[in-house]
């Protein structure tokens, strides 16, 4: 039997070493960021701060429109991509017959995600606002996050539809169900945990989202309703956050926003792993 040599022995000690170092440095420097944002942000945070909106005559600051324009974008995005992210995977997956296109379709969409944030920005700035003619706000900010998150809503409904047994499908269409009844009855209740793993990650790349949203969104801080919202300038968390760090200087207010933020962050990552963790459970 081969054995390594205590010169060799020594050098993977080292390379294991340093590899621990190195995992051990970027894991305290994360530690450190998150636990820095809260440190600034939290003592900032109050009951005021959430619930008010930003006033020059009372002189008060408030993020209450800035969370409900996220939550507005939020719903239009899902609202809108939803249906047509599972349709798109449901016919890749069980009815398009020609491989090469669906291969193809499929490259297309992982080239989609990885394309920088600030790109559909400018696409949809030029396509919604000067094409379209829609004015900055919820509207043509939710429409440029729907290209944004469809190619990983399409790409994990594909992945779950997959992994649906096709004996599943074969014993279904055995029984006489046609294809549409298999595929609502059958394999989309046995995939519906991934599809909803996708939705919350698709959501969490809505709440962090900044750079699209600066072009497309606008950066009013007024208090709107959904209806008004559509068609006025809306700035979100991510936004305001940018707009009190950069351009009003006031950095307590952004690293209180960066807290919440963080926080509505930290929340879908666990809901993310919950929902994954159910669906391996089943899979097992």
């Amino acid at each position: 039997m081969h054995t390594l040599s205590p010169r060799r022995k020594a050098y993977d000690r080292c390379l294991r070493g340093l590899l621990h170092l190195c995992a051990g440095l970027t894991c305290a420097l994360l530690v450190f960021l998150i636990g820095y944002i809260f440190f600034r942000g939290l003592g900032n945070l109050s009951w005021e701060l959430l619930s008010t909106q930003t006033s020059y005559i009372q002189d008060t600051i408030g993020i209450l429109p800035n969370f409900l324009n996220t939550l507005y974008i939020i719903l239009l995005a899902m609202a809108i991509v939803l249906p047509l992210g599972v349709g798109a995977a449901i016919y890749l997956t069980e009815y398009a017959g020609n491989r090469k296109v669906v291969a193809l379709i499929e490259f297309a969409t992982e080239t989609l995600t990885g394309i920088p944030s600030i790109l559909f920005g400018l696409v949809g700035m030029l396509f919604f606002l000067q094409l379209m003619g829609l004015k900055a706000g919820i509207l043509a900010g939710g429409l440029t996050l729907v290209m944004m998150i469809l190619p990983t809503i399409v790409r994990t409904t594909q992945e779950s539809l997959k992994t649906v047994p096709q004996s599943y499908r074969e014993g279904a269409l055995a029984l006489g169900a046609g294809k549409w009844h298999m595929v609502r009855t059958v394999v989309l209740p046995n995939a519906v945990d991934g599809i909803v793993t996708g939705c919350i990650l698709a959501v969490g790349r809505i709440v962090g989202e900044s750079a699209a949203l600066l072009f497309t969104a606008g950066f009013g801080l007024e208090l709107n309703h959904f209806l008004t919202s559509l068609q006025a300038s809306s700035a979100t968390l991510t936004v305001a956050l940018y707009v009190y760090a950069n351009e009003r200087g006031e950095t307590g207010v952004a690293f209180a926003i960066a807290a919440v933020l963080m926080l509505l962050v930290l929340l879908i990552n666990f809901a993310a792993s919950l929902a994954g963790k159910k669906r391996k459970g089943k899979a097992g």
